[in-house]
């Protein structure tokens, strides 16, 4: 398959090679093309909405035409099906000129077989037409992915803004009704599951059989992350970590196990949804108990409860249940150390990459300029003042509920889907006044309590700037859906057969390709920088 791949790659970029006189980069004048030029740009799908047919990519299009005499095409890619839909586009010679994704292994997969672009040399060539971009995402962001051996450069990471992670919410409101405190520890936090589960009927009435102390999906590494991380050593170097940690969802990390072995134990409690393993990513059930009020508890993104607005798991919860009905955030899983650890996210996010059969290289800089800029960033984060927001006496950016049918419907908080290089709100001096007013119908304490509970005590890992990890190139997503898969069976398996499952699981990841990647890592790392790997 890989080397029909590769002919399909080689090929297409053959044909586009035969193009290239026919569109020889003219001399910009006033940042301009004297001649039309056309590029296809990838946006991501989420729901039911066409996201090329909205005010937001009309004001892309059109800024792009009149700026830089550049037509923009947009390419949609699924949100939830992203890696597949852009292997596909990628293998029929099809994908856009500007892609992202945020799986760079695939990007390097095909870098491999010839498939992209190297960026660095046009980048040292047009740096001085990119001050945007530049300004935006520094030149640390610019050149994370620069191999420190050939120099090649096949990625742009673009700005994670606000680099905060996963949160826990619990029903406040539950608590309240049952005198309980806000939990502090994962005994306390246990206590409440456990008291959600005897008292029922008291929370839920004639609806007691629906009752789910605490929800997970079938991504249990990501959706308990607080509880597992909590049983990693506080004292793991970067080091270790950056061996440890190629996976975000940090299942290979020391102790990472006993966070799973917590989460079994509950399982066969009676504390955690029985049917979280039935139902993959995209299903709505998850969700719909959220909203009808039926869940105590729950790990997940750092602002999940409050995101789309009128749609939101709050909005829904109010609805449902009442006005008192809320999630809020809490800080309960202390690791060694007594911390509140979580492990952030790097100041990376989407990587931007130029398929080889890009013959508008210079174009598609300027679109990546033009989106960076702070005026267009302002607009796709806030929209049409009156319609998407009003402003508040210190220019606050107070945001809107619209109805999903409104052209000017965000698809995506602050309309990342848009504003590729930039992941989280982007104002200028009116970020931080506005921050909490971005969840339209959202208290904006619950917002702003979230925000600070996510990035208490919290760490962010050190980079390392290596050469590729090949073996990362080669697994795909075959790694995380064999960690997904082992992971659920761990935690529905009876306690007593629990290591021994998780065990057979782990060592089959590691089997195909999580040992060859950490020990590449390790050798990588060594050469560079002198660390020697400290054996498990």
């Amino acid at each position: 398959m890989k080397r029909i791949l590769a002919l399909i790659l080689t090929l297409a970029l053959v044909a586009s090679l035969g193009l290239v006189s026919a569109f020889a980069e003219d001399e910009l004048v006033d940042g301009r093309f004297a001649e039309t030029r056309h590029i296809t740009v990838e946006v991501f799908r989420r729901g039911d909405n066409d996201p090329t047919t909205t005010p937001f990519a009309d004001y892309i299009r059109e800024g792009m035409l009149e700026q830089h005499n550049v037509e923009v095409e947009f390419v949609i890619v699924g949100r939830w099906s992203e890696v597949d839909d852009l292997n596909n586009l990628l293998a029929a010679g099809n994908a856009p000129d500007v892609s992202y994704t945020y799986s760079y292994p695939t990007i390097l997969n095909y870098a491999d077989m010839g498939g992209m672009t190297d960026l660095a040399p046009y980048l040292e060539q047009y740096k001085d037409l990119l001050p945007n971009m530049y300004a935006l995402l520094g030149e640390d962001n610019v050149n994370w992915d620069k191999d420190p051996e050939t120099g090649t450069l096949w990625a742009i990471e673009t700005k994670l803004q606000n680099n905060a992670r996963i949160n826990t919410f619990i029903r406040k409101d539950w608590l309240d009704k049952l005198g309980l405190a806000m939990p502090t520890t994962k005994a306390e936090f246990e206590a409440c599951l456990v008291a959600f589960r005897d008292n029922a009927e008291l929370l839920l009435g004639a609806d007691a059989d629906r009752m789910v102390p605490y929800t997970t999906s079938q991504d249990i590494g990501w959706r308990n992350n607080n509880l597992i991380v909590s049983f990693v050593p506080n004292d793991l170097s970067d080091e270790e970590y950056y061996i440890h940690g190629y996976d975000d969802r940090q299942q290979t990390l020391p102790g990472a196990k006993e966070g799973v072995r917590l989460l079994n134990r509950w399982y066969n409690e009676g504390l955690v949804w029985k049917d979280f393993a039935l139902y993959g990513s995209g299903d709505t059930t998850e969700d719909d108990n959220l909203k009808a009020g039926f869940v105590g508890a729950f790990q997940h993104n750092y602002d999940y409860p409050y995101r789309n607005g009128d749609d939101s798991i709050d909005a829904n919860l109010k609805r449902n249940v009442g006005p008192e009905a809320a999630f809020v955030a809490v800080d309960c899983f202390e690791n060694d150390a007594g911390l509140y650890r979580k492990f952030l996210g790097s100041t990376v996010d989407r990587k931007v990459c130029f398929p080889s059969t890009n013959t508008e290289i210079l174009a598609s800089l300027l679109y990546l300029d033009f989106i960076s800029s702070p005026e267009t960033i302002l607009f796709l984060q806030t929209g049409k003042e009156g319609v998407n927001h009003d402003r508040a006496e210190n220019g606050a950016y107070i945001m809107k509920t619209l109805d999903p049918t409104d052209p000017y419907y965000f698809n995506s908080l602050n309309n990342i889907d848009y504003t590729m290089t930039c992941n989280g709100l982007y104002l200028g001096e009116y970020t931080d006044v506005s921050f909490g007013y971005s969840y339209t119908g959202v208290d904006p304490a619950l917002a702003e309590t979230a925000y600070a509970v996510a990035m208490n005590d919290g760490r962010v890992p050190g980079h390392f700037i290596l050469p590729a990890i090949e073996a990362e190139v080669t697994v795909g997503s075959t790694l995380s859906t064999e960690r997904d898969t082992f992971l659920n069976q761990a935690v529905t398996a009876s306690i007593e057969d629990f290591d021994a499952v998780y065990d057979e699981g782990l060592a089959n990841y590691m089997s195909i390709g999580g040992e060859a990647i950490m020990n590449e890592r390790a050798e990588k790392l060594e050469a560079a920088t002198g660390y020697v790997h400290q054996d498990d």
